[in-house]
């Protein structure tokens, strides 16, 4: 556990055009034998818009998934998560990208990223993605 500690206090983000997946880190599931779904919301997600250049869109990520062997570690998920505020993306690119990272890291029974994104010209944007174990996630 000490180095769980150590590796989670030596994080730091460095924005850049690009997410930071590497920020990621995962633990061992404390509960490998019981079947049991984790949600987080994050309401403060942003990224840059691809078409208005430099100008922010909000969203509020809602993350939802059956642990296999690991489970996400909080302070990296919210540093990865905020590593996406100086990336240009499309709404769907960001929802896809998150999806796929933490398939990588996490190896999940199953998986759900809902990006639901604030109001902008009258239309409210929401967008699933899903993975469940022996799929295969492309992209990236």
């Amino acid at each position: 556990m000490d180095a769980l500690y150590k590796k989670v206090h030596s994080l730091s983000l460095v924005y850049s055009d690009k997410p930071q997946p590497e920020l990621l880190i995962v633990m061992p599931n404390p509960y490998p034998g019981q079947e049991y779904e984790i949600e987080i919301v994050s309401h403060e997600f942003t990224a840059l818009c691809p078409i208005n250049a430099g100008q922010p869109d909000f969203a509020t990520i809602t993350i939802k998934y059956v642990p296999d062997k690991h489970i996400i570690e909080f302070k990296s998920l919210k540093l990865y998560l905020t590593s996406f505020r100086t990336v240009s993306t499309f709404y769907e690119a960001s929802t896809n990208r998150i999806l796929q990272d933490l398939v990588k890291v996490l190896k999940p029974k199953s998986i759900q990223v809902i990006s639901e994104w604030n109001i902008r010209g009258g239309i409210l944007t929401r967008i699933v993605s899903e993975y469940k174990k022996g799929k295969t996630v492309k992209g990236g």
